[in-house]
């Protein structure tokens, strides 16, 4: 038997609604009234035409009148505001906003799909201000353009940091406009938690916005060209952008008796069906159940309401379906960046009363050694049984496909170990054999069997100030990118042998940049009996969680000009690309092209670790050079360095790049062990990129490490030359060698990391200035010539090597 259908409501509920009834029915009667002239749009494409991004106003129109009533025989009657329901007598009033007249329609069954509204609050001085929109449709986005063009506008202020008000934000900067963004919590997005939210904040600040946190509207003043904020701030702007939020709107449901529940959203049960059985409501109207927990919430996305239009179709239909909850995945573009979510926060989690576990990471987007790879930072929340309760992700590349892996095993029940057996597609330019989604299974198995306990970034500055024991095991060149205020420093590579150094009656909280190196001295440290925790995704995520917003007053743009004569630099400009080097490589591979420089001489550095922008100023300031420059192009950072400290009128010291005089390292080198030799070649190499004068003098075993070629040899030293090995390529390791078998799996883990093999670590060590000396006493007694080993080898006894000692406050013996 046909049926009379109304639809209240275009767009993407209402539309997918008609279109897949008539689909499943031709005979029934389907009538779509929508109050506007549009019933089929883009609304998410909005802010992408305001700023350029999309050039052609037509293409946000997905269906017009004319073409949706041809194609699917459907009624639509656009300019047509449905006024009030009657549930009992099944009869809606309407208004046509074109004649003026109003009727009335009956219906076997009404689907209403009104949406949401903007959130406008009755704020001060509105009523006089003409400079203030909001946007919701294609008229919003008409006037808004309109304006900007009429009225030469130069700042415009956002209000509101959610999806539309950071979209918004980036397309008016997109127009070469000075903005200005108020939100009244402490941080953007609040689908995301505040240590993810504020990599955003940097990369706002990055492009010159200006971000306001923790303040809020309070009054329009001077016709809307002043603001008045809640701190009291005011500010001055030629234009106001209200995204506050939205609502449901529910005006029709409420009138008319329908049930509301969350936040006033129309309730319904998984039919979609309200109170009134011949009654079903789709879209940001309703509430829903929130997948995670089964608590009622309301999530205004476009996949929910699209999927709620199918449905209902298929249920007014007799055909059995359910609509069971909602995870909220989303994702949105910040400038460069791609922030995406599903599920709950660790805020919603808390308000919740929901216990939970925590992981942060901060892999590349694909395999570091091809072109183009980037940081992605993951967060993954638990349960203590291993469900998934949520996560979010930020990076440049590679977000969207992580979280939606992450969102696909929630639907399913998977848990969050099981994150490790998903066997993702892999090749290097779009991933790398163990996917970050990967290596959040394989920590998630980690904390729960026990193998590791972990702190959290919030947790740490009130262990500092109880004196709680923190150790930095990361190398000694990575702490120019900054430190926690107390702790101990010793390098991963020499823990084994200084646990001496550590208290056996207290907790020790190790940490390293991204928290992988973390769980490896965590686990030397379990196994010598120590209490141990890693700060969960290591000394990145609290450094980035501690960031400072940096706004300062709009201004022309100047050229930059060299004052003194003593800053003229016409040598050649050195361009260094850094891209897809995981931290600390970036400004490892600057201190090798600085130390190469002229002082004055500048210097482009690209990379593809926004950390990097925060990293390369504090390497600068400790070095003693000059960053000109330091700007988001595409998708990396790019920063103009200039040797010496320009601002001060300095040059460096002649050798080395500090300015303490006894900054010297000086390392013996006994052992011919490929393990040891590679750590003596990453302490020697951080100790250089931190201006040290390093020395390492090579004795007996150690002077394998040195050879570079095989040479006739006769008696006693072709004995020797036959019992040891032949260069830095073929040396044992000092455990579980097996024959050479071990060395070689070393060697091909080394490769698939993107580590350096020795001899090349040997060369790049010699170019960043590490003296190597032979000890010509022990080279004697094995019979080792000099044409054996590298050319920038020098050759001396023990007192070339206590002479550098003098000069050391770092000396080693391996």
């Amino acid at each position: 038997m046909a049926q009379k259908i109304l639809i209240i409501g275009g767009v993407a509920g209402g539309a997918t609604a008609a279109t897949r009834l008539r689909r499943l029915n031709e005979d029934d009667t389907i009538i779509l009234f929508e109050k506007g002239e549009y019933i089929s749009f883009a609304n998410c494409g909005l802010p992408y035409h305001i700023g350029g991004e999309i050039k052609e106003r037509d293409s946000l129109l997905l269906q017009t009148v004319e073409g949706m009533e041809q194609q699917y025989a459907l009624d639509i009657r656009n300019f047509s505001e449905v006024t009030t329901i009657d549930p009992v007598n099944n009869e809606i009033t309407v208004l046509n906003h074109q004649t003026g007249t109003t009727y009335t329609e009956t219906f076997d069954k009404l689907i209403i799909s009104t949406g949401a509204k903007a959130i406008t609050p009755a704020i001060p001085g509105m009523e006089t201000a003409e400079n203030v929109f909001s946007l919701r449709n294609i008229p919003d986005m008409d006037l808004i353009k309109e304006y900007i063009t009429k009225h030469a506008i130069q700042t415009v202020t956002v209000i509101g940091g959610g999806f539309i008000g950071l979209e918004m934000m980036e397309n008016l900067k997109l127009l070469d406009l000075d903005v200005q963004l108020v939100e009244m919590a402490p941080q953007v997005m609040p689908n995301i938690d505040f240590e993810m939210a504020q990599q955003l904040h940097t990369q706002i600040n990055m492009h010159g916005v200006n971000l306001l946190l923790n303040d809020g509207l309070k009054e329009f003043k001077d016709n809307g060209k002043k603001l008045l904020l809640t701190s009291g701030t005011v500010l001055n702007t030629d234009m106001t952008i209200l995204s506050i939020g939205v609502t449901p709107e529910n005006t029709l449901a409420k009138e008319c008796g329908i049930e509301l529940g969350f936040k006033n959203a129309i309730k319904v049960n998984e039919q979609l069906q309200t109170n009134y059985p011949a009654i079903f409501a789709i879209g940001d109207v309703i509430e829903v159940k929130d997948s995670v927990d089964g608590s009622p919430t309301n999530i205004p996305l476009a996949w929910p309401a699209n999927r709620q239009g199918r449905l209902v179709a298929d249920i007014i239909n007799g055909i059995p379906a359910l609509y069971p909850g909602t995870q909220g995945t989303s994702v949105a573009k910040i400038f460069e960046l791609t922030a995406a979510s599903t599920g709950n926060s660790e805020r919603m989690l808390k308000n919740k009363g929901i216990d939970f576990q925590v992981i942060h990471v901060h892999p590349n987007s694909h395999a570091g050694y091809y072109p183009g790879a980037s940081p992605i930072h993951l967060k993954l929340l638990f349960g203590s049984n291993g469900k998934i309760l949520g996560a979010q992700g930020i990076g440049t590349k590679g977000v969207d496909k992580r979280i939606d892996v992450i969102a696909t095993a929630m639907k399913f029940g998977g848990t969050a170990d099981q994150l490790a057996e998903i066997e993702l597609a892999y090749a290097p330019p779009y991933s790398s054999a163990k996917d970050p989604v990967n290596m959040l299974g394989y920590t998630a198995d980690n904390m729960m069997s026990d193998k590791i306990k972990t702190i959290q970034w919030h947790e740490v500055d009130e262990l500092v100030d109880q004196d709680a024991f923190f150790l930095d095991i990361r190398e000694e060149f990575e702490l120019a990118t900054g430190s926690l205020p107390k702790g101990t420093f010793i390098p991963l590579n020499q823990l084994r042998n200084r646990l001496a150094e550590l208290p056996k009656d207290k907790t020790i909280y190790v940490y390293c940049q991204v928290g992988q190196r973390g769980y490896n001295a965590a686990r030397i440290l379990m196994h010598h009996g120590f209490d141990v925790k890693n700060l969960d995704g290591g000394y990145k995520t609290y450094k980035i969680a501690t960031y400072s917003l940096k706004n300062t007053p709009f201004k022309k743009r100047v050229n930059e000009q060299i004052s003194s004569p003593s800053q003229v630099c016409p040598l050649t400009t050195i361009e260094v690309d850094a891209c897809g080097l995981q931290c600390p490589g970036p400004i490892l591979k600057v201190k090798e092209q600085m130390d190469q420089m002229s002082v004055g001489q500048k210097m482009i550095v690209k990379a593809s670790d926004f950390g990097f922008s925060a990293d390369i100023e504090a390497w600068a300031k400790s070095t003693g050079n000059s960053v000109l420059k330091n700007e988001i192009e595409g998708d990396n950072v790019v920063a103009t360095l200039s040797k010496g400290n320009l601002l001060q009128n300095t040059a460096l010291p002649k050798e080395g790049m500090m300015k303490d005089t006894k900054e010297g390292a000086t390392m013996v080198v006994f052992s011919g062990d490929m393990d040891k030799a590679l750590a003596s070649m990453i302490i020697a190499s951080g100790a250089a990129a931190m201006g040290k004068n390093v020395t390492i003098f090579f004795t007996f075993w150690g002077l394998s490490v040195l050879k570079k070629q095989k040479i006739q040899k006769r008696g006693m030293a072709k004995l020797f030359d036959i019992m040891l090995p032949n260069g830095a390529n073929s040396l044992p390791i000092s455990s579980m060698n097996m024959g050479g078998a071990g060395a070689k799996m070393m060697k091909t883990v080394m490769k698939q990391k993107n580590v350096d093999p020795l001899p090349l670590m040997i060369e790049k060590a010699s170019k960043l200035g590490v003296k190597f000396i032979a000890c010509t006493m022990s080279m004697d007694i094995m019979g080792i010539e000099k044409e054996e080993l590298f050319d920038f080898v020098e050759y001396g006894g023990v007192a070339a090597y206590l002479g550098d000692s003098e000069e050391s406050n770092l000396n080693l013996f391996i």
